[in-house]
């Protein structure tokens, strides 16, 4: 070969060198512009996804891997870059460049698979009908702990949609890999494939048990003592979407051994790890009256207490649920939730919290509590619930507007479940006055209807308190208006709460009484006015 030819073929190579050094040049340029937001319109408006596409296929792995990253991160900012990731035809290209290239590659185009189903149910369908799925499952057949990773979190970001794409994922057999995933050393790995398997079982029993068939909470669970925040965080929430569906599964979980285990996450410095760990602890303690036992022996109500006295807001739901579901199944358990004292910070919550939903549970808890026998209601009146419940009943929000329907209902409810079983009259007498809302009034004066006729001493003592008068004042007010008092309930509880006193008592305290009085009295004072003049008229009638 002649010097010439030499010159020649090195001044062609060169020329292809700089095209090379170019394009990795542009293309990782894009990919660090598109990592900063500012960035991301004047991209889109230059037509970068249609100078990007083309590079994906190029033969040097370099510039594969960089806009593969490229359209990652653009696709993840936003749903219409996602769905341009989509129209431009790009996903059957990176599909099949994930069984063919190399870790670096398989990484990056995880990635975008990723950012393209996190946005919704659509696209995630569009990278499920793309093929990606078997693409994703033989990716955690990988060596490489990183690969595994990305496929985990794009399958999890797939799954977490609906069940349909759920079982799609269950059906492209990625579930016993992801239980591999869990057992490896890579902490990063561990937490992204919990999370997946909890995405998985969250949306129906069948997932879920798909999820328990792959002997997942063997593995799952004895993680709750890992010291990694992050990860008991995802460990929790697995198990919580598991155990939530079905008695069944709850038992698997509970057989797992997460107590005490679980109990110690709840005084986690980590606020996620606590409140994973209540919603864990709340979707047992729901099932069965065996499973709410099992939680009272562990420990468990103490430990709740104590979450529901030291959290705030949202993430002391769990916990105020947790006490009410145990409350509820029997007297025995009820009487554990008020020896642990979890009627304090109830109550407490009920009169702080400014979201109505957490008010709502727990007056739904309290109600719980206090409805199985007059002692559990006098530890409530005790604490005042009753006046507060009422008082959460008929105030309003700082806006002027009336508080929710769903409040209101379970406020009321809770007041009616509490004040069957009251049979103090410490606890009743706040309740009755003329300002107690009609439908709570009727059940105050219906539990003094039961006790009066029987006890002599409370007779007495409702006299002097004045609930004698304010009972005659409720009964006026009442009948002044449409309805009346004939023929209703409330007319028949103050009939007998009338009889149990002498006619003239009754008489004494109604309204108006003294108004009468004061008309006898003038009356008498007429009369003996009459009798006074007519001596000394006499007289004079008396002829000569």
């Amino acid at each position: 070969m002649t010097n010439t030819t030499v010159a020649n073929t090195r001044a062609v190579l060169s020329v292809f060198e700089k095209y090379q050094k170019e394009r990795l040049v542009f293309v990782q340029t894009v990919a660090d512009a598109a990592s900063r937001e500012n960035n991301i319109e004047a991209l889109q408006a230059a037509g970068v996804m249609s100078l990007l596409r083309p590079l994906l296929l190029d033969n040097v792995p370099a510039i594969q891997q960089a806009a593969a990253l490229a359209l990652g991160r653009l696709a993840n900012y936003s749903k219409e870059l996602a769905e341009s990731v989509v129209e431009s035809d790009i996903l059957p290209q990176l599909v099949y460049s994930l069984s063919e290239q190399n870790r670096f590659y398989k990484k990056a185009a995880a990635f975008v698979l990723r950012a393209v189903a996190k946005h919704s149910p659509e696209l995630a369908q569009h990278v499920v009908d793309s093929g990606a799925l078997t693409a994703l499952v033989s990716c955690l057949e990988e060596f490489d702990p990183g690969v595994k990773e990305s496929a985990s979190w794009a399958l999890g970001y797939i799954a977490r949609h609906n069940g349909d794409l759920a079982q799609a994922v269950v059906d492209a057999g990625a579930i016993p890999l992801l239980v591999l995933c869990v057992q490896e050393p890579e902490l990063s790995l561990r937490r992204i494939a919990a999370s997946a398997l909890s995405d998985v079982a969250r949306h129906s029993p069948e997932l879920a048990q798909a999820v328990v068939d792959a002997n997942s909470v063997a593995f799952i669970a004895p993680l709750l003592s890992n010291p990694d925040a992050k990860l008991a965080r995802q460990v929790c929430s697995a198990l919580s979407q598991i155990a939530k569906h079905t008695v069944d599964l709850a038992e698997t979980v509970v057989d797992g051994e997460i107590f005490p285990n679980v109990l110690v996450c709840l005084k986690d410095k980590d606020i996620y790890v606590k409140k994973n760990a209540a919603t864990l602890i709340c979707e047992i303690a729901k099932h069965t009256p065996e499973l709410a036992q099992l939680i009272v022996n562990s420990g468990g109500i103490a430990a709740v207490v104590d979450y529901v006295q030291e959290t705030t807001g949202n993430s002391r739901l769990s916990g105020i649920m947790t006490l009410g579901y145990i409350a509820a199944f029997s007297e025995t358990l009820a009487l554990s939730v008020i020896v642990a004292k979890g009627v304090p910070p109830l109550t407490q919550a009920l009169v702080n919290e400014t979201e109505e939903h957490i008010k709502a549970a727990c007056a739904w808890a309290l109600g719980q509590i206090g409805r199985h026998s007059p002692d559990h209601a006098k530890t409530l009146a005790d604490h005042a619930v009753l006046a507060k419940l009422l008082k959460v009943l008929t105030s309003t929000p700082d806006d002027g507007e009336e508080a929710g329907a769903d409040l209101k209902t379970k406020t009321k409810r809770a007041l009616k479940c509490i004040l069957e079983k009251t049979l103090h009259l410490e606890a009743l007498e706040p309740l009755l006055q003329v300002s107690t809302p009609p439908n709570i009034l009727k059940y105050v004066v219906a539990q003094f209807s039961k006790i009066l006729p029987h006890n002599v001493a409370a007779r007495r003592q409702f006299v002097t308190c004045g609930g004698l008068q304010r009972v005659q004042d409720i009964a006026n007010s009442l009948s002044q208006q449409e309805k009346g008092l004939t023929g209703t309930k409330m007319g028949e509880y103050i009939r007998i709460i009338n009889e149990c006193y002498p006619e003239e008592i009754v008489r004494y305290y109604s309204p108006g009484y003294s108004a009468t009085l004061l008309e006898k009295i003038d009356d008498y004072g007429k009369t003996q006015e009459f009798a006074k003049r007519a001596p000394e008229a006499a007289p004079e009638s008396i002829p000569a």
